[in-house]
């Protein structure tokens, strides 16, 4: 039976969401293709961050009807509950939600420290649509974590009191990246908006990451605030790792 089961994770996922669309009106008879598609998802470590709550909590069609039946009397309701748990993870294995920032940012990373590095990289792009405010503050420890490397590895000194905006500020004066080191205003604008970024992402970090306590009232970002911040990680990250690398070669 399970000779049909696909080996493209794709389309592993476009079955198991016919699947369950099909379960939605009462339909079960193919429980044990779900219960094999959904351990052969949950297998992978980072597509199981994709997969939707109901998903992950329903080990069978019996389990996920007693679900479904409480989200909705109608079928339709249903059907667009299971797309729009479905759509993150089709849409990552369709690339969609991959930017083209991801893959170049990953070469350069795991070139520069495969181990430490890039193993924060890989989590940031892990949490951008399964835990958003886990993704903001991975962000932020990506580049903090480039710009102590960088300084180790130059002779740059700092604390563990040294914000990410400082730790910048001392990595980019080793690498000559500072506003303040050159006279072209092009260069200092640019290099200017760079700065702005980093503070730009330690702020984020502070006010919407879940690396503090909040209120009842606080922001909650989504996947686009996620995917933006650890977009802009990813271009700053490369910046400064191929700088590094053009300066020792």
């Amino acid at each position: 039976m399970f000779d049909d089961i696909p080996d493209n994770p794709l389309e592993q996922a476009r079955m198991m969401e016919n699947i369950l669309l099909s379960a939605v009106e009462g339909n079960r008879g193919s429980s044990a293709m779900y219960t094999k598609l959904r351990a052969l998802l949950m297998n992978d470590a980072e597509l199981k961050l994709l997969l939707p709550d109901f998903v992950r909590t329903t080990r069978n069609l019996n389990h996920f009807w007693s679900y479904i039946k409480g989200v909705s009397g109608q079928w339709e309701p249903r059907r667009k509950h299971v797309r729009d748990g479905m759509t993150p993870l089709i849409d990552h294995l369709e690339g969609s939600n991959r930017a083209p920032v991801d893959a170049v940012a990953s070469e350069v990373l795991k070139s520069f420290d495969a181990d430490g590095v890039h193993v924060v990289w890989s989590k940031a792009l892990e949490r951008r649509y399964s835990d958003p405010e886990g993704a903001i503050t991975t962000a932020r420890t990506l580049l903090e974590t480039i710009c102590k490397r960088v300084l180790d590895e130059t002779g740059g000194t700092y604390s563990d009191k040294d914000d990410l905006p400082s730790l910048y500020k001392a990595a980019a004066t080793i690498l000559n990246l500072a506003p303040s080191q050159h006279t072209e205003d092009i260069f200092k604008r640019i290099l200017g908006g760079a700065t702005s970024v980093v503070e730009g992402l330690g702020a984020l970090r502070n006010k919407i990451g879940d690396a503090h306590g909040q209120g009842k009232s606080a922001v909650r970002p989504t996947a686009r605030h996620a995917q933006l911040a650890v977009n802009l990680a990813g271009a700053m990250a490369t910046f400064l790792v191929e700088t590094w690398q053009e300066r020792n070669k």
